[in-house]
């Protein structure tokens, strides 16, 4: 297996292979070049496209920080707003009507527990390095991730779901849930008496 592959499908692989360091940089240069852009800016399109995310009918506020890019994609019809931050290391997957709030972080990345076994080393070729695996993210259709929601590798979230503002999603979370928390916890399943006619009080 190349070192890509055993990154996506979840192994011990080193970040200092040539071909991760080229998409990475990649991904960091339109990153910034995509930030540097006007919202109305048409190049900020061209961009997406060349970063490789999956999906044409997403809209990113920007700022944005992706480290491949090429490993996202992102239904339709979704938005994520200011300082989105996505370390797809594994395929990370946002499904349709996807809201995402302020400063959300789609974290794939895990390192070992142990220092011994996380601590950096040095390759015979003299480059430094260290071990690190990540797991995939999906995000399911028509779910809501308020401000500074972060979600670590590993997780699914299912279609429907709402995660508070300010939550840390270490575990799968079940479909049409509301859930909060660090670590996240379901609260409640989200039901028909949250519909906007059950609430005149909001208009």
């Amino acid at each position: 297996m190349t070192e890509k592959e055993k990154m996506l499908a979840g192994k011990i692989y080193d970040s200092t292979d040539s071909e991760l360091v080229t998409l990475r940089a990649k991904a960091h240069r339109l990153s910034k070049e995509f930030n540097d852009l006007l919202e109305n800016d048409g190049r900020r399109t061209e961009i997406l496209k060349e970063l490789g995310i999956a999906g044409d009918a997403f809209y990113l506020q920007g700022p944005v920080q992706f480290d491949y890019g090429c490993f996202t994609s992102i239904g339709k019809n979704s938005y994520a707003n200011f300082n989105l931050t996505c370390v797809d290391c594994c395929p990370v997957t946002i499904g349709d009507n996807v809201f995402i709030g302020p400063n959300v972080s789609l974290l794939t990345p895990m390192h070992p527990l142990r220092w011994q076994d996380r601590n950096q080393y040095v390759k015979a070729d003299g480059t430094a390095t260290d071990k690190e695996y990540a797991k995939p993210i999906t995000i399911g259709d028509n779910c809501w991730l308020a401000g500074n929601v972060t979600v670590c590798g590993g997780v699914t979230i299912g279609e429907g779901c709402v995660i508070g503002a300010g939550s840390v999603v270490t575990r799968d979370i079940p479909a049409n849930t509301l859930a909060v928390g660090v670590p996240c916890r379901p609260i409640r399943e989200i039901t028909a008496e949250d519909a906007l006619e059950n609430h005149p009080e909001l208009f």
